[in-house]
C-alpha cells in the first residue's frame, strides 16, 4: 500500500450530534450514558480502551486494557504491577486513556492520575475470575523476555496441578489501578470533519468546567 491508497480512505461521519445542552453536567454520567449506548449497539470489546504511560526516559507507551469498573467517579483496570505499564505508573502516574466505538462514530480521552486499589479490592475481582486466568496471572512473568512459549505453558501446566482443587492465591505482584479523571473529551464525529468536541476540566474547588472546542 502506498501513501496514494491511505490518502483515499475516508469515511464521513453521519450518525448522530453532540450539543452541550444534551449532556450531564458531569462527566462520569455523561460516559456512563455513551456506555450504555455502546453496550446496546452490541459492540465487541466495548470496554476496551488504550492506555498511554510514560516511561523514566519520557518515552510515551500505550497498549489496549479492558475496563473492569468505574467506581467512585474512577476508571479501574487490573494487571501485574511488575509490567512495564506497572513499572511506568509508578515512575509516573500521569496517563491517558482513550475509547474508540467506531459503530457509533465516537471516541472519549480521558486524562487523570492512576493509583492502586486496596489489596482486599483486588483480591475479591482474582477471585471472580476464571480458574485458568488466575492461573495465568501467576505463570506469566507480564513484559520479561521469553525464549520459548513452551517455558510459559509448562510453568502454566506445573500451576495447574499445583492448584488442582485448591485456591489460587491472589499474587501479591498483581491488582488494580483507579484512575481518577481531571480531563474528559467526548468527540461525536460530524460531517466535513466539524466534528463534535465537548470537554470537562475538574475544577480546582470541584466540579467540572464544560466547553465546546473546535474540531
Amino acid at each position: 500500500m502506498n501513501s496514494t491508497d491511505l490518502a483515499s480512505i475516508r469515511q464521513e461521519y453521519l450518525l448522530a450530534r453532540l450539543d452541550e445542552q444534551d449532556t450531564f453536567d458531569d462527566p462520569i454520567l455523561q460516559f456512563q450514558k455513551w456506555f450504555q449506548e455502546a453496550l446496546n449497539a452490541e459492540i465487541d470489546d466495548v470496554n476496551a480502551f488504550s492506555l498511554a504511560t510514560v516511561d523514566a526516559d519520557g518515552r510515551p507507551h500505550n497498549r489496549i486494557i479492558l475496563l473492569k469498573g468505574l467506581e467512585e467517579g474512577a476508571f479501574v483496570f487490573f494487571t501485574n504491577y511488575h509490567s512495564h505499564k506497572g513499572r511506568e505508573i509508578a515512575h509516573n502516574p500521569h496517563v491517558a486513556l482513550n475509547f474508540f466505538w467506531v459503530e457509533l462514530q465516537r471516541q472519549v480521552r480521558v486524562e487523570g492520575e492512576a493509583r492502586k486499589l486496596p489489596h482486599a479490592e483486588s483480591e475479591a475481582y482474582f477471585h471472580s475470575r476464571p480458574v485458568e486466568s488466575q492461573i495465568g496471572a501467576w505463570a506469566s512473568h507480564q513484559s520479561d523476555a521469553l525464549r520459548h512459549r513452551e517455558d510459559l505453558e509448562q510453568r502454566f501446566a506445573d500451576l495447574q496441578k499445583e492448584y488442582e482443587g485448591k485456591t489460587v492465591p491472589c499474587p501479591p505482584h498483581w491488582g488494580g489501578y483507579a484512575i481518577t479523571p481531571r480531563r474528559v473529551e467526548f468527540w461525536q464525529g460530524r460531517l466535513s470533519r466539524l466534528h463534535d468536541r465537548i470537554v470537562y476540566d475538574r475544577r480546582e474547588e470541584g466540579g467540572w468546567k464544560r466547553h465546546r472546542l473546535n474540531p
